[in-house]
C-alpha cells in the first residue's frame, strides 16, 4: 500500500518514473477505451515529471488520474450527453520556459482545465496562456501571491498563498522558538523571494532583528557567499525561500561551516528530496506546510487505500491537493452541467467540497477560504508534525 513520503528511504527504494519530453502525453493504460473523440473531454496535468522533483510530480499526476478514473466509473453526463474524461499529462520540468511551451500544447489539444503547475514560476508563466484560451487552471502547489492576484476568473489553488505561509512561519519562529535575530536566503523566484520577504516583514513587525537578506540562483549548489556573511552575525534562525533539494544542500553547508543557526525551509520542502540531500544534517529543520498532517486529513485513510490499489508508488505530500484540485474541477463541470470553461469557473467559485485535505471552497480570487497549516520538524531523519494551525492568519 502506498504511504506518505516523510521518511528517508533505504537504498532499495523504488526510483520515481521519468518522462523524456514535455510534449509526450501520459495516459492511464488501465483506462477503458474512449467511446468516440466527440464523447471525450480532456483534462490536463502539468508538473515536474523529470529532474530532482520528479517524485512529487508523478505522485500528483497519479492522484489526478485517480480522480479521473473515479469520475469515469461514476459516469459524467453534461447537457444531456455522456462523456468520458481523459488525462493528458505533461512534464514542465519545473521550468518557466518549458511550462509556457507545455501550456500552449495543452491549449492546442483543447483541454477543458489543467491541474498544475507545481512551482510558482511555472504557474505564472503558463497562466496568461490558459486565461487567453478560456482554460481553467487549478494548482495544487503554487503559493506565490501573484498567481491569484492576477484576477483571472479561471485560476484557483487548493493550498494557501505564501503571504499566509510566510506570516505564520515568522510568528511560529518568534512565539514558539523565541527567535530574536533572523537572516533570509531566497532563490530569486516569485515563490522563494516572495516568501522570504513576507517572513522578514512579519518578523520585523514582531520585533525581530533581520540581520541580512540574501539571494542566490535557483540552480546554485554553492551557498558559501551568503553563509560566510551570516556566520559573522550568528542569527537564531536562517529562513530559506526555495525548493526542497536546494534546502537540503543548504542544511549541509550550515553544519559544515559550523553556523549555530536553526534552518526553516519553504513549504514544499517536506518529503524525500530534502532528507536525501541533507542526510544527518537534516535534523532540527522546520517547515510550515499547507493543510493538516496526513493522518489529520478527513479523507486521508480512504484516499491512501484507493491510491495504493492503483499505483505502486509513495503518496507525496502534495498528492492530496492534486486530487482535491481534480475533484474541484470535475465538481464544477457537474454543477454547471456544461463544457464551457467560463460556466464551470463560475460554479467552482460557489463550491463547498468535502476534499481529502479539508473543505475546498474559494474566494473571488480563487484562493482557499479556509486554509490550514502544519509545522513539521525533522527528528531522527524523519519529518514529524509538531503543530497544526487552522484558519487564515491575522489581517
Amino acid at each position: 500500500m502506498a504511504a506518505l513520503s516523510l521518511a528517508l528511504p533505504d537504498a532499495h527504494a523504488r526510483t520515481p518514473e521519468r518522462t523524456a519530453t514535455p510534449a509526450k502525453a501520459e495516459e492511464s493504460k488501465a483506462a477503458p477505451s474512449d467511446p468516440t473523440d466527440e464523447d471525450t473531454l480532456l483534462i490536463g496535468f502539468a508538473g515536474p515529471l523529470s529532474g530532482p522533483s520528479a517524485g512529487v510530480g508523478k505522485s500528483m499526476q497519479n492522484a489526478v488520474q485517480l480522480a479521473v478514473d473515479e469520475a469515469n466509473r461514476k459516469g459524467l453526463r453534461l447537457a444531456g450527453k455522456n462523456y468520458r474524461l481523459r488525462l493528458l499529462a505533461q512534464d514542465d520540468r519545473a521550468d518557466p520556459a518549458t511550462a509556457e511551451y507545455v501550456a500552449r500544447y495543452l491549449v492546442s489539444q483543447h483541454v477543458l482545465g489543467v491541474v498544475g503547475h507545481w512551482n510558482s514560476g511555472a504557474s505564472l508563466a503558463a497562466a496568461p496562456i490558459y486565461h487567453a484560451a478560456g482554460v481553467i487552471q487549478i494548482s495544487p502547489a503554487t503559493m506565490s501571491r501573484r498567481f491569484t492576484a492576477q484576477a483571472y476568473p479561471g485560476v484557483f489553488r487548493t493550498i494557501p498563498n505564501n503571504d499566509a505561509v510566510g506570516q505564520l512561519s515568522a510568528e511560529f519562529a518568534v512565539r514558539k522558538l523565541g527567535v530574536k535575530t533572523l537572516a533570509t536566503i531566497d532563490d530569486r523566484t516569485p515563490f522563494g523571494k516572495g516568501l522570504a520577504e513576507q517572513v522578514a516583514r512579519t518578523a520585523r513587525e514582531l520585533g525581530v532583528e533581520v540581520t541580512g537578506s540574501y539571494s542566490v540562483s535557483d540552480k546554485t549548489s554553492d551557498f558559501n557567499g551568503p553563509l560566510l556573511q551570516i556566520r559573522k552575525r550568528s542569527p537564531d534562525l536562517i529562513f530559506f525561500g526555495g525548493l526542497d533539494w536546494q534546502a537540503g544542500l543548504l542544511a549541509k553547508a550550515i553544519r559544515r561551516l559550523k553556523i549555530d543557526s536553526r534552518l526553516m525551509g519553504s513549504a514544499g520542502t517536506v518529503g524525500l528530496p530534502f532528507l536525501m540531500q541533507a542526510g544527518a544534517d537534516a535534523d532540527g529543520a522546520l517547515v510550515l506546510e499547507p493543510g493538516p498532517a496526513a493522518d489529520k486529513m478527513p479523507g486521508w485513510k480512504a484516499f491512501r487505500q484507493r491510491y495504493g490499489q492503483s499505483f505502486d508508488t509513495n503518496v507525496d505530500l502534495y498528492a492530496t491537493f492534486a486530487y482535491d484540485a481534480a475533484q474541484a474541477l470535475i465538481s464544477g463541470m457537474r454543477q454547471s452541467n456544461a463544457t464551457d470553461g467560463a460556466a464551470i469557473a463560475r460554479e467552482m467559485h460557489k463550491l463547498k467540497l468535502a476534499g481529502v485535505s479539508g473543505t475546498i471552497a474559494f474566494n473571488e480570487e480563487g484562493d482557499l477560504l479556509h486554509p490550514s497549516f502544519t509545522m513539521y520538524e525533522v527528528q531522527d531523519r524523519r519529518w514529524a508534525p509538531v503543530l497544526q494551525i487552522d484558519g487564515a492568519p491575522r489581517p
